[in-house]
């Protein structure tokens, strides 16, 4: 599946979580993921002003998404390199980066419907199984790796799209930025604030400056 379209099923499925009530805690991975079949994608549809949709993204992501594991995952070895106001200003930058990455193509998928296949455990995360049904294609093959959180509850650590992890895809782009500019985590910085600033460019990957 092309990178692009990769994106925009993930934009998909995450807005039909933006969809759903919530509740304090999920009983099971199953039920965590299951009830994204539920809902539908209403609420994030073309309908839906930008900044509202961003607005609800980013409430996504930070409540049910492992965030501070994905991106100390996504800039790998260089973490180490940065200083503490480095990571600071890479937090910051990486959350405000995926949010806009994803949330301009949240209104693209109304009518897709998840549907949870299967799960099993693999250390100590669960794998839940599922597929996106599209209307406009085949279903699209997606497995959510879940830990269990302190409230009870699940984070999301991962999605595997067609076999295709979003955290390494990301690292891989991040590491590409920042060897391709002398090996200096700064140039990651720059570069993701220049994303941000430029209104238009808001689909991975980043290029290198």
């Amino acid at each position: 599946m092309p990178r692009r379209a990769l994106l925009l099923v993930v934009a998909a499925v995450f807005s039909l979580l933006t969809a759903l009530p919530r509740s304090d805690a999920a009983p099971d991975p199953t039920a965590f993921i299951n009830q994204l079949g539920h809902a539908g994608i209403d609420s994030m549809g073309p309908n839906v002003a930008p900044q509202q949709r961003i607005a609800r993204f980013r409430q996504l992501f930070q409540a049910d998404f492992d965030v501070n594991e994905i991106a100390r995952f996504a800039v790998g070895r260089y973490w180490q390199a940065m200083s503490p106001e480095q990571r600071d200003q890479f937090m910051r930058l990486f959350t405000d980066y995926t949010v806009k990455a994803y949330a301009d193509k949240l209104g693209k998928y109304d009518g897709a419907q998840l549907r949870v296949t299967g799960t099993e455990p693999n250390g100590d995360e669960t794998v839940v199984h599922s597929q996106v049904i599209r209307t406009d294609g085949p279903p699209v093959e997606m497995d959510w790796h879940l830990i269990p959180d302190n409230s009870g509850g699940y984070k999301i650590t991962d999605v595997y799209v067609d076999r295709v992890s979003m955290k390494a895809t990301q690292r891989d782009e991040f590491a590409r930025v920042i060897q391709n500019n002398g090996g200096q985590p700064s140039a990651l910085l720059a570069v993701l604030r220049q994303q941000l600033q430029n209104q238009g460019t808001t689909t991975p990957p980043i290029p290198a400056r």
